[in-house]
């Protein structure tokens, strides 16, 4: 639980002190801070799931100026986790309590799962932020373009996660 409330406290930091400054060719943002959402385990709590996500999404709000985007999308994204993991993981006893990540579920079926939550994120962010559908195509290449990006610093910040476990063991 330790290990949880440090990751907590440390995507929030790299969230707000870093890339809240990052937007690349005016189309790509990292939302780097749904890692923790994309981690909790499957089994936990869906009181504690949500209350979490609220939390982190309230915290980034708070920091980032942006009243109660990420909140929300955020507590969206909590919503659909479980059903969107077992889209790509079959259910059984052993993925009850299973934590998300590459060394648990393998390769294709995480970068599937964290592709599709991504992009349902950063959906979620571009609509409340336009509040509108004037300009669908703008919300659909930022989306595409931040769902890529965090996609990959998802999967990096994963692997880093998993060479720490098996350096430690």
């Amino acid at each position: 639980m330790l290990a949880l409330g440090l990751l907590y406290v440390l995507l929030i930091l790299v969230q707000v002190l870093i890339c809240n400054h990052i937007m690349l060719f005016n189309v790509a943002v990292p939302f780097i801070y749904i890692y923790f959402i994309i981690r909790l385990p499957v089994g936990m709590s869906q009181t504690w799931v949500f209350t979490l996500a609220f939390l982190m999404g309230a915290v980034i709000d708070i920091f980032s100026d942006t009243p109660g985007v990420n909140a929300l999308a955020a507590t969206l994204l909590a919503a659909v986790k479980t059903p969107v993991f077992y889209a790509y993981v079959p259910r059984d006893d052993k993925t009850k309590r299973i934590t998300p990540a590459i060394s648990t579920v393998g390769w294709q079926n995480y970068s599937k799962y964290t592709l599709t939550m991504s992009a349902l994120f950063c959906l979620m962010v571009f609509s409340i932020e336009f509040f509108s559908f004037a300009s669908i195509e703008m919300i659909l290449l930022l989306t595409a373009c931040s769902s890529v990006l965090t996609f990959a610093l998802i999967l990096a910040v994963d692997s880093l996660m998993s060479v720490d476990k098996s350096i430690m063991a």
